[in-house]
């Protein structure tokens, strides 16, 4: 038997998963599931599995007791991403959930048993409990323990499911904690300002949904400037992605400002990135060859070498303090020995490792760093766009976020963080 704690994750074989919870029961805490899209939002309504309708149009989750799951992973549809596992605490229950000390989730199917407890709730009346997701092919569970103070009903809005009438509330709703706004904002012009608001706001959703908002960390932004690059440089895709990152700061970074690198056989620390300078930055620093801004971009190279910037971002780490590493590439990780071994040592520091694969490539080792043995932690995501800029900006947070909060639990409970 494998117990997971609170962010952690494992792999899990197909076929047939049973999902029992615990410590809930009918009238007091109900249990339900949401089928997610890539989106981590549900493809219509028909997707929320809950006591009124138990049973998935396709057969693939099934409620059953009250209390137990069926899920069987052959019948999940392709498009399907997510199945993920909730409560929420009945109308006439007056407690949150830490009032259920026995409160859990476990999983079983062939050759497995796993125990997933909640862990780390205080104020939530519901909550998302665990996660079966796709990842390089296979299955994995994770123990989210995170949820929503308000309940059931911010809940499903979250996962895509419409609410049509809510109970008058008995006492006043929690106070929401607000979309954060950064020094210079007031300076833009109101077209500027709308686009900006537009972007944080769908950063903050996605915190909001992983119970993070308010978490900081140092933000670094690493840019792949290999020749193979070219394309993402001439087509001024690498310039949307620097300034839909920078959303990303304004609400995690402590100055709501990137800290940039560009690299290739070796690397160059440029200036950072703010609200107010974004659109020069992107002119003077976003280049292949040549001298821009006191840099010179030949003595980068042209090739790919990941470790020298790697090892360099590991040696500006302040113990105790969160690093997050937003990585574009286009792949060519060649060094798929060191660089594991690297990432090994690094997940006992406080940096968790974002890599982002644009401009249809081979990424190597980025493909398997989710399912990387001999970790502390799993201090890294990857995932691949073929095209970003067909990719809104609230399915781009989800996929750039929805890792991060789960680490920086998952890296408390380890004392990698305070």
């Amino acid at each position: 038997m494998v117990t997971l704690s609170r962010g952690a994750n494992t792999t899990i074989s197909s076929g047939v998963l049973t999902v029992a919870v615990t410590g809930a029961a009918p009238g007091t805490v109900d249990v339900m599931a949401f089928l997610l899209g890539d989106n981590h939002k549900t493809r219509t309504d028909s997707d929320f599995i809950f006591f009124n309708q138990p049973q998935s149009v396709d057969g693939a989750v099934v409620l059953s007791g009250g209390t137990t799951l069926t899920v069987d992973l052959a019948r999940v549809p392709a498009d399907v991403h997510t199945v993920a596992v909730a409560v929420a605490c009945d109308e006439g229950y007056p407690s949150p959930l830490s009032a259920l000390p026995a409160l859990a989730a476990s999983a079983s199917g062939t050759g497995f048993q796993i125990e997933l407890p909640a862990a780390g709730l205080s104020t939530e009346r519901a909550a998302v409990l665990s996660e079966i997701y796709r990842r390089g092919g296979e299955w994995k569970i994770r123990n989210v323990s995170a949820g929503w103070d308000r309940g059931f009903a911010d809940l499903v809005r979250e996962h895509g499911v419409e609410v049509d009438d809510e109970p008058a509330a008995t006492s006043p709703a929690p106070e929401v904690p607000a979309v954060r706004s950064v020094a210079g904002e007031e300076k833009l012009s109101l077209e500027k300002r709308q686009r900006l608001d537009m972007r944080k706001r769908e950063v903050h959703k996605v915190l909001l949904s992983k119970n993070a908002t308010g978490v900081r960390a140092r933000v670094i932004l690493v840019i792949d400037k290999t020749g193979s690059m070219s394309r993402q440089y001439s087509s001024r895709v690498v310039h949307r992605v620097v300034e839909r990152m920078l959303a990303v700061a304004t609400q995690i970074d402590d100055d709501g400002q990137l800290e940039p690198y560009m690299y290739a056989r070796g690397f160059a620390r440029v200036p950072d990135i703010s609200v107010t300078n974004v659109e020069s930055w992107t002119e003077e620093f976003l280049h292949l060859s040549g001298v821009h801004g006191g840099i010179d971009y030949d003595a980068i190279g042209a090739s790919n070498d990941e470790l020298p910037i790697m090892n360099e971002i590991l040696n500006t780490v302040v113990p105790g303090r969160p690093v997050l590493v937003l990585f574009f590439t286009d792949g060519g990780f060649r060094k798929k020995g060191p660089i594991s071994e690297l990432m090994r040592a690094a997940s006992s520091a406080p940096v968790f490792w974002q890599f982002v694969g644009i401009g249809r490539a081979n990424y190597g080792v980025l493909e398997r760093l989710d399912d990387m043995e001999g970790r502390v932690v799993d201090n890294a995501g990857f995932f691949a766009l073929d095209d970003i800029d067909q990719v809104s900006d609230d399915d781009l947070y989800q996929r750039l976020l929805s890792e991060f909060p789960d680490w920086m639990r998952a890296a408390k409970t380890a004392s990698i963080l305070p």
